[in-house]
């Protein structure tokens, strides 16, 4: 497999991966873990679920195996908890990432033509 420019866009309830080639782009997703409905007095239970969040992190990150480079985006906090994971949990895939940038809540194509001009990809087809 030849690497090729794939987008992963992150919050804490899935991940969609793009991978883009020229003209035409692959999309998958991932969800992350349901949560467990608690008591909303539970204070606690209300916080993240660190076995969750590493087995959705986990999952990702073994989704973008054989990927690069790799441009991490998304909303709000949840790509730094991702980067964190990498750098902790994922070495090899670690040195991969080309970039973090904040993107709120795009639509499919607006990901892979933000992929296109990041990597500086020419869409032949258009």
């Amino acid at each position: 497999m030849s690497p090729h420019p794939t987008a992963v866009w992150i919050d804490h309830q899935e991940a969609r991966i793009f991978r883009v080639q020229g003209g035409r782009f692959d999309e998958s997703m991932i969800r992350a873990p349901q949560r467990v409905h608690r008591h909303p007095e539970d204070r606690a239970a209300a916080h993240s679920h660190p076995d969750g969040a590493h087995r959705f992190h986990s999952d990702v990150a073994r989704a973008l195996e054989g990927d690069e480079p790799i441009l991490i985006v998304g909303p709000s906090t949840a790509k730094l908890h991702f980067l964190r994971h990498l750098h902790k949990h994922e070495h090899t895939l670690e040195p991969k990432i080309a970039g973090v940038e904040t993107v709120e809540d795009p639509t499919d194509r607006q990901i892979v033509d933000y992929v296109r001009r990041y990597f500086g990809i020419v869409d032949r087809l258009a």
